[in-house]
């Protein structure tokens, strides 16, 4: 065993573990909203989110909170992406929990959230696919140079609170993966800030604006 040059491949360090993680999580969330829309309890998630659902379910429109979670599932997925921290407040229990059931009601997909088995599937194979999705993008972006420890390289925390201070974070990653991302994230923190909104958001946007532009080779 060569000391410093070997490689943890564990079930923790595997690139393989987080999907799965994030399928088991996931799993639980979705099955924890099927209980609150068949039984009024039991939702994992914030109690004004939640509301927003319960207020879907009394008049039959879902496209607020479906257009709130979908949202937050898309900005957490790419801030994991980028600096390597899944937000499980903000893209699980609000993108998984809220939005994707959200989402399936409004077009009249009842099934998945209405049966409890249904439910596990289906949050089991949303959230691999997430978990999936952020190790390939740092695999071929911010870690595109080597030096990887595979599954380590993403952790999971940082409820929807915090996530607002995770913005410098983000810029620096950005940094990391390319000069023109790392300048696009930048300024759209910058800009988010003049307007005084998280600059998180910004930070986020801009990268995503600048790599469509000067993509990673």
């Amino acid at each position: 065993m060569n000391t410093g040059t070997t490689i943890n491949k564990s079930f923790w360090y595997a690139d393989w573990s987080f999907p799965i993680i994030c399928g088991l999580l996931s799993a639980g969330i979705f099955a924890g909203t099927h209980t609150f829309y068949v039984y009024g309890i039991g939702a994992f998630n914030e109690i004004a989110f939640v509301a927003m659902l319960k207020s879907g379910m009394t008049t039959g429109d879902y496209g607020a909170v479906a257009a709130f979670g979908a949202s937050f599932l898309f900005a957490r997925v790419i801030e994991g992406s980028l600096v390597g921290i899944l937000d499980i407040g903000g893209a699980l229990q609000t993108g998984i929990g809220l939005g994707v059931p959200a989402l399936l009601l409004a077009g009249g997909y009842t099934l998945p959230v209405e049966n409890f088995f249904v439910a596990l599937v289906t949050g089991l194979i949303l959230g691999a696919l997430i978990g999936l999705i952020i190790i390939l993008i740092r695999k071929f972006t911010v870690n595109s140079g080597g030096g990887s420890t595979f599954g380590a390289d993403v952790m999971m925390g940082a409820g929807n609170a915090s996530g607002r201070f995770l913005g410098p974070m983000i810029i620096l990653s950005a940094m990391v993966a390319s000069i023109p991302i790392g300048t696009g994230s930048l300024l759209g923190a910058l800009l988010f800030y003049v307007w005084k909104k998280p600059i998180t958001g910004g930070s986020i946007l801009g990268a995503m604006i600048f790599g469509g532009i000067f993509p990673i080779l």
